[in-house]
């Protein structure tokens, strides 16, 4: 079965890949993340998931200490129909790192494969993404300055009144960081035309030193002001949820009123359209639920 086609997949199918050495100088594990345009694998030291496996002995106390990430590596699903429309696609993820980096994106290294299956050989895209540790952000959900601050200390635990101090100045930063990202988003918007996927749930990080990082990198829309609306290969409209993301976090998080004289939000939060892109995703989900692909 092809390697794209699979709903998951594990360190064996990795290690069997033509493009894979084996044995391999890193080990490789399934990340709870599989989407619906790429696997997502751990790659790891073998040492320290033998760590992991087997515990490290501490005083009279036996821990089993997680293995940590080394690099993340992605296997994208898409097909393309030649190299041409290969370097494309790397020029959209590109794009990306040109407006949000180094702050605000996990960097990644893209390559292309060949990748072989009998006497088949195909053009692949992958990427090894930097691990980042951090909670996720979602637009979606309950977001304010408490939840903030919240989401940090589960992160940053506070003891004494200088780390609380300390604590006040992270909420603060990440305040800014969020401001920072909104403006690099809307900046890549006005200049480029394209827009990175802010509607998946897990897409934006929040680090414990209070950065936001944008993790998903594999769904780049272009945004028209032309009143189409736009879906993605799934059929699902990136760009008008990815924007309406971004409305979120400018009202929720540093409390801005999003007005309809917005030149961005006054057209793609217009109540109309929203009403139509929100048909559109219950369809989408309705398809989805048909699909053979993991739901993300």
């Amino acid at each position: 079965m092809d390697i794209r086609d699979k709903p998951y997949i594990e360190a064996d199918d990795v290690l069997a890949l033509n493009f894979i050495r084996d044995p391999a100088r890193y080990a490789f594990r399934r990340y709870y993340r599989t989407g619906l345009r790429s696997h997502i694998l751990e790659v790891l030291r073998p040492e320290d998931l033998e760590r992991e496996r087997q515990g490290v002995l501490k005083g009279k106390n036996i821990h089993f200490p997680r293995a940590v990430s080394l690099k993340m590596l992605r296997i994208f699903r898409a097909r393309f129909r030649d190299f041409q429309e290969a370097l494309d696609e790397i020029g959209r993820v590109k794009l990306i790192s040109r407006y949000l980096a180094p702050n605000h994106v996990a960097r990644s290294d893209e390559f292309l494969v060949s990748y072989v299956r009998g006497d088949q050989a195909d053009i692949v895209l992958c990427g090894l993404q930097d691990y980042v540790e951090g909670e996720i952000l979602d637009p979606w959900g309950p977001l304010d300055g408490q939840i903030l601050g919240e989401l940090l200390t589960r992160m940053n635990p506070v003891e004494t009144q200088d780390q609380a101090a300390i604590f006040s100045e992270k909420v603060n930063r990440a305040k800014r960081e969020v401001a920072s990202f909104i403006g690099k988003v809307r900046k890549m918007i006005a200049e480029a035309q394209h827009i990175p996927d802010l509607a998946g749930v897990g897409n934006l990080l929040l680090t414990p030193r209070g950065h936001i990082r944008l993790v998903d990198i594999n769904n780049i829309s272009p945004v028209s002001f032309d009143g189409a609306i736009f879906r993605d290969d799934r059929d699902y409209p990136v760009c008008d949820k990815s924007i309406e993301a971004l409305s979120l976090l400018e009202r929720n998080i540093l409390g801005r009123s999003v007005s309809a004289e917005d030149p961005l939000y006054g057209i793609f939060l217009e109540p109309l359209r929203m009403k139509a892109v929100r048909d559109l995703v219950i369809t989408f989900r309705t398809n989805l639920g048909k699909a053979t692909y993991p739901i993300p």
